[in-house]
């Protein structure tokens, strides 16, 4: 099986691994089937996991790849430019995004809402918030999958697969921490677990955006790397950090964010 799935275009391998990463989403989705609520220790801890995953990858998989593409074609001293502005853009990006597309953060009122005002109700707005941090997860692992593809001696496909698992373990506590606060909002069990994963259908969405883009502009790579770590980095600071960081139990979600990033890097050293 990975020996077939080695052998398929990189477009093919960035679908497939996203849609694997959307299907843990799915799987964690699936949790409102058997339980209505979710502790506050538990849910802190799982978001506290899920940032340290995101900066993990931002840095092993990401930006460390860029500096490392950059310092065969820049001048000694300088191969941290296009990491710099990748990471900048990456960054500028999501913000531009988040302060327009209507969304709400977990347990925020709606009152609190973020984006352009609307009309639409507190189910969607939450659901869009979880969509706006899933964008780089999915662009990260098409980006990887598309330089496997080019055939980048500094790639491997192991390196490719280690992002994909990493952001496929994150995201199985993630769609539990979106479909059970909706379940507690009175939707039934198919609803919450029906907006729950759809939260995550957009990464195959990015995830093939991303494969074809650095196939079609090889020269994009470094930014392209870099860029994603950028949109990471910013939704744990902007978003996964301050919402674990609002009650009782922030020192258990600190060593939730320590456990993710240690797993993220022990998948990417080891398989890369």
């Amino acid at each position: 099986m990975i020996d077939w799935f080695r052998e398929q275009s990189a477009t093919l391998q960035a679908l497939m691994g996203t849609t694997f990463t959307w299907g843990l989403t799915a799987l964690g989705a699936a949790f409102v089937f058997f339980f209505k609520n979710l502790s506050r220790k538990w849910l802190d801890l799982m978001l506290g996991f899920t940032g340290g995953v995101m900066i993990a990858a931002s840095f092993w998989s990401l930006l460390n790849p860029a500096i490392e593409l950059s310092e065969k074609s820049f001048s000694p001293g300088m191969a941290w430019v296009p990491a710099a502005v990748g990471f900048i853009g990456g960054a500028a990006f999501i913000y531009l995004i988040d302060k327009i597309l209507p969304h709400l953060h977990l347990n925020a009122p709606i009152a609190e809402s973020e984006g352009i005002k609307t009309g639409w109700n507190r189910t969607i707005l939450l659901v869009l918030a979880i969509t706006l941090h899933n964008i780089p997860e999915g662009l990260a692992v098409g980006v990887s999958f598309g330089a496997v593809g080019m055939g980048h001696p500094d790639f491997s496909f192991g390196s490719a697969m280690a992002l994909a698992i990493g952001i496929g373990i994150q995201n199985f506590p993630e769609g539990i921490a979106v479909a059970v606060p909706l379940r507690r909002m009175g939707l039934s069990r198919w609803q919450s677990f029906w907006w729950g994963q759809s939260s995550a259908l957009v990464e195959p969405v990015a995830g093939v955006i991303g494969a074809i883009a650095v196939a079609y502009a090889q020269p994009i790579l470094p930014y392209a790397l870099a860029f994603a770590a950028g949109a990471m980095i910013y939704v744990v600071v902007e978003e996964v950090i301050p919402e674990t960081q609002q009650d009782k139990f922030t020192d258990l979600a600190t060593m939730g964010l320590i456990l993710g990033f240690v797993v993220m890097m022990a998948l990417d050293v080891g398989l890369g």
